[in-house]
């Protein structure tokens, strides 16, 4: 990844498809637009049952997962995506709990990192690398 010197976000040397799961707009509309400055390929889903819709019809490479959703949880879609044969490649959970048990929790369903809000975009962004 680069870094640009104008101060910008540094930018994917290898563009990643993203779903970003997370049904707060703002959130949702904000980590969309950092993912596009950097380069990669974002998609959006706002509850359980379009997390797993996108997952059918193209599993991403990474996927950003809200554990709280109107309908469900991330829990539900690490579920569903995992019966169904369509989970991402890495998953990582957003959280704005800091605790160790609902870490260890996520980590046990299959996420490779848990992530506290809220997202510092350089941080998110230098971490993209590692997941996938």
């Amino acid at each position: 990844m680069s870094v640009s010197a104008s101060g910008r976000l540094p930018r994917a040397e290898i563009p990643v498809d993203v779903l970003i799961v997370e049904d707060h707009p703002l959130a949702a509309d904000a980590l969309r637009l950092i993912f596009e400055a950097a380069g990669h390929h974002p998609r959006l889903a706002a509850s359980v049952a379009a997390a797993v819709r996108e997952c059918a019809g193209k599993p991403p490479q990474l996927m950003l997962l809200d554990l709280t959703l109107p309908d469900g949880d991330g829990f539900d879609v690490l579920a569903q995506t995992a019966a169904a044969g369509t989970s991402p490649q890495a998953t990582v959970a957003l959280t704005g709990h800091d605790d160790s048990a609902l870490m260890a929790k996520c980590r046990s369903a299959g996420c490779v990192d848990v992530i506290l809000k809220p997202v510092m975009p350089r941080e998110l962004l230098a971490r993209v690398s590692a997941w996938v």
